[in-house]
This record gives C-alpha cells, sequence and structure tokens, in this order.
C-alpha cells in the first residue's frame, strides 16, 4: 500500500494546467482519476476520468487519484500533458514500460 509520502509520481506544469481547466466546470468535490485496465494493444491501458468518489484504497496527489494497483504499475513515472496539431492528449511516461503501442497508451511490463 502507498501513502503520499511515499509517491514518486512526477506531474507537469502543462498536466496540472490541463487537469484545473477540467475540472473547473465540475462539481468541487471532483477529481481527476488515472487508472490503469487490463487491455489494449500491450497489456495495459491508461484511463483518465473525472470522478467524485475517493475509495478506501485511493490515494490522493493534489487533484488527482489513483488506485493503489495502478499506481504500482505507474510508481515513478511523469504525468503530462501534449497539445500538438496532430494530438491533444494526457501521456505517462513511464519507466517500468518495457514496451508500448503506437498511440502510447497502452503499455506492457
Amino acid at each position: 500500500m502507498y501513502t503520499l509520502t511515499q509517491m514518486n509520481l512526477e506531474i507537469t506544469d502543462k498536466a496540472k494546467l490541463e487537469i484545473q481547466n477540467l475540472l473547473k466546470n465540475e462539481s468541487s468535490k471532483s477529481f481527476f482519476r488515472i487508472t490503469i485496465e487490463g487491455g489494449g494493444c500491450s497489456g495495459f491501458k491508461y484511463k483518465f476520468s473525472i470522478d467524485n468518489i475517493i475509495n478506501e484504497d485511493d490515494q490522493r496527489f493534489e487533484s488527482i487519484i489513483i488506485d493503489n494497483t495502478s499506481l504500482s504499475l505507474i510508481d515513478g513515472s511523469k504525468v503530462d500533458f501534449v497539445d500538438t496539431l496532430i494530438e491533444k492528449s494526457f501521456k505517462i511516461l513511464n519507466p517500468k514500460a518495457t514496451s508500448s503501442c503506437g498511440c502510447g497508451t497502452s503499455f506492457s511490463i
């Protein structure tokens, strides 16, 4: 189980700003949730959503919530936001990933 002091997750300023923008029209009890699910081209996939429930196994990092299982898979990662002509999305740079798909939304360990 992780505690906030054990979390090793970097959130870039661009990602923080985009999360703030997404949450500004939501209720004051809303959070940005990062989840890792089975599936995708490479075994696991990143899922980003807005949630207003904090579960018992969730860790909170500012306005971000991540369940312990997902956190164990992205611990040590960097969460960024990319805004280019062809793409606008959150990206996780995960040092634990041994491979990933071309779109960058799924990975394997």
